[in-house]
């Protein structure tokens, strides 16, 4: 049994779909299911018995000791985190709220919890922190790849309590002896990612007619990694990962995001040619770049391939047919994502100003 954390968010769904297809193992899933949870990408393991869902917010101390204590975990797996950049821009106090001191009560229940462990399920537990590159910082075009060495230069209010909560856990295993381990990806898409975000965002909007806005000269560069692989990348962390390291997880595939816009198109056009015969290009909108808007990721993956042996499955190419693919088959799902407080305020964001994408 393991214990999975905003399991029905965009990485955390797909991390849990794909635990339950790999491993059979039995899930219990904690989320708060906020905008960015969605029970209906889940919807596939309604009947199956070894996956628990659990509604509720890391922060609550007295549910995170109940469930532990019910269940007994052989591992934690921590997805759950505000993680919106453009949102934490508008209101980063729900950042510091549910990244940092929800961590930190993650944290001491989980301390609690380990502590009190027969010798040998103690020695066998972990503690798995799902983190981004975004705590590096940004690159210039010529710097290299952020490797694990890289100090943290974090420069939004997401990226900032993203970097605490790393350190947290660091903490907790250096002064107190939690067995922990840390992973920093790069820009996963992918299957359930939600329409606020590039390239679904670029999808939905290609479709409805609608602007694709690209911030700025749209020159930001990305290194993107399907979220598959990522979860991949997890699994085997959480099997063999070295305690108290971290592990940078990158897709090789450094892109600028006005060529990710203009790929997304070229799919479109392919795959859901408009009426008219025009190209989904026609529609790209460059607006007023995001405040502190970071140059450049680029995540070094060395050393998960050197120490165990991992490297992503899917090139680029492969992977965003895959994406594009999926979103035209399945618009239900992208229609009822768009609904209620989520649409409220992508509309408010994306919409009623000119549009912008985060990336």
């Amino acid at each position: 049994m393991i214990l999975v954390t905003g399991g029905a968010g965009f990485i955390g769904a797909n991390f849990v779909l794909d635990w339950a297809a790999q491993q059979g193992e039995a899930v219990v899933n904690l989320d708060k299911l906020t905008y960015a949870g969605n029970l209906e990408t889940l919807a596939s393991l309604d009947d199956n018995p070894k996956h628990v869902f659990v509604q509720g917010d890391i922060g609550d101390s007295a549910l995170l000791d109940r469930l532990l204590a019910e269940h007994k975990p052989r591992a934690i797996v921590n997805f759950a985190a505000e993680s919106h950049v453009d949102r934490s821009i508008h209101g980063p106090e729900d950042f510091v709220q549910t990244n940092v001191l929800g961590t930190f009560r993650l944290l001491e229940s989980v301390r609690g919890y380990w502590s009190a462990l027969p010798a040998d399920q103690k020695a066998a537990f972990r503690f798995l922190h799902v983190s981004t590159d975004e705590v590096y910082g940004s690159l210039s075009a010529t710097d290299p790849a952020f490797t694990e060495e890289n100090k943290y230069e974090p420069n939004s209010p997401y990226s900032a309590s993203k970097a605490a909560s790393d350190h947290l856990v660091r903490a907790w295993h250096h002064t107190y002896g939690l067995p922990v381990l840390t992973t920093n990806c790069s820009n996963n898409y992918g299957p359930f990612h939600f329409p606020e975000k590039l390239i679904p965002l670029m999808i939905v909007n290609a479709l409805a007619g609608k602007p694709l806005p690209v911030y700025g000269d749209g020159m930001q560069v990305r290194d993107w990694l399907y979220v598959k692989d990522h979860c991949s990348a997890i699994r085997r962390v959480l099997e063999a990962g070295r305690l108290g390291e971290t592990y940078n997880v990158g897709g090789w595939n450094e892109k600028p995001n006005i060529e990710i816009v203009n790929t997304v198109c070229a799919l479109l056009d392919e795959l859901r040619p408009r009426a008219d015969g025009k190209s989904y290009r026609e529609q790209i909108s460059y607006v007023t770049d995001r405040p502190g808007h970071d140059r450049r990721y680029a995540i070094d993956a060395r050393k998960l391939e050197r120490e165990l042996g991992w490297k992503p499955a899917e090139t680029f190419d492969t992977g965003i047919r895959k994406t594009v693919e999926w979103y035209l088959a399945n618009g239900e799902w992208v229609a009822n994502v768009q609904s209620g407080a989520y649409r409220e305020w992508v509309q408010k964001q994306y919409e009623a100003a000119p549009a912008k994408a985060a990336a």
